[in-house]
């Protein structure tokens, strides 16, 4: 897999809106500006929005050739080193016919989002690049008040720096407060309530290394059996990614989900799987009964499964890359990365 150069300050990102577009509908637009104005203060980046992004849901929708042209030409631009996605939706996979594996092959760079954007990263997966599931604009960059703190350590430690043998933690505290996207409501904070969970090994022991993939699992059914699905033989060895959305799919829906990758045969060739905090912790013991029971259907009671990652769906959510070694201890629930997920800007190597 291709590895992107890492960030440093005074670099240029692209917001893409790829799925859903209301971070350019007139009562969300003011999310985009939090954002922007965080992500330069904070971070030292120069934010540009691609020409579609905020041209609001409904053109958006309309228009996913000028969704996948904003893709295309954030990757095509020397001058953008990251592309950061505007939020997730369920749309993405219209992008499929427009895309250019050569384009992203020949021009690796940061590509971060999460949900929806699922799709996107099985489109860098099919191209080779390491991509980055975590933080959207709309949600962690455009928070109010202030990102979270684990949040924004993330971006800092895996996007800014090498991070080799750099162990991901849990979250010592969550939150399952929404507050509505009003300008009114600019000045209120999330409330938040510490983490009496941490991991949780839910079956397997010991220390397995692979290379994650996956993602958002109520986005694989619209991509099964597109060119973009990895076949059995690519799943060999990988560590499968599992998060829920915030529709907060019945644990019914998640046995019919894993039995598919089960009838696949992608159990029978996966090292482990982590699972993502559920949001707001529903069905939180409901899906651990759901994974137990599904793998022994499968005869599969010895895969090792992690749950109750900070990922996706969750308040505070960090960031995994996807396509670099990552190593899960079972027995003593950590994750670590065993290489830098990023490359260091040639300039920095010569110096």
């Amino acid at each position: 897999m291709i590895k992107p150069e890492m960030l440093q300050k005074g670099d240029k990102i692209a917001v893409v809106s790829l799925s859903w577009g209301g971070l350019g509908d007139e009562k969300l637009i003011h999310k985009y500006y939090i954002a922007k104005e965080r992500l330069e203060k904070d971070f030292g980046l120069e934010v540009v929005a691609m020409p579609n992004a905020l041209k609001g849901s409904q053109f958006v929708y309309e228009h996913p050739e000028a969704r996948a042209k904003d893709l295309m030409d954030a990757f095509k631009d020397e001058t953008i080193k990251g592309i950061f996605c505007a939020i997730g939706g369920d749309d993405t996979i219209r992008l499929l016919p427009y895309i250019d594996y050569e384009v992203i092959k020949n021009n690796p760079k940061i590509f971060m989002g999460y949900s929806d954007t699922t799709v996107n990263h099985l489109m860098m997966n099919k191209a080779g690049l390491v991509s980055f599931y975590g933080p959207s604009v709309m949600f962690e960059f455009g928070e109010y008040v202030k990102m979270f703190d684990y949040t924004k350590q993330a971006v800092e430690d895996i996007l800014f720096n090498d991070c080799d043998n750099y162990e991901i933690k849990s979250s010592e505290i969550w939150s399952s407060d929404f507050v509505s996207w009003k300008e009114e409501n600019m000045n209120t904070a999330k409330k938040t309530q510490l983490e009496e969970h941490g991991y949780e090994t839910l079956q397997g022991a010991g220390v397995v290394t692979g290379k994650l993939l996956g993602g958002c699992i109520d986005v694989f059914p619209m991509v099964i059996g597109t060119e973009i699905w990895p076949t059995k033989d690519e799943w060999k060895d990988k560590i499968l990614l599992l998060e829920t959305s915030e529709e907060k799919p019945s644990p019914d829906l998640i046995t019919y989900y894993l039995r598919n990758l089960g009838a696949q045969g992608i159990f029978d060739v996966i090292k482990g799987i982590i699972v993502g905090k559920p949001q707001d912790e529903k069905y939180y013991e409901e899906y651990k009964e759901v994974y137990l029971k599904v793998l022994k259907e499968f005869n599969k009671e010895s895969l090792p499964v992690l749950y109750n990652i900070n990922i996706g769906h969750v308040y505070p959510t960090g960031i995994l890359p996807l396509g670099t070694d990552v190593q899960i201890d079972f027995t003593n629930k950590k994750i670590s990365l065993l290489e830098s997920p990023t490359n260091e800007k040639e300039y920095n190597k010569i110096r």
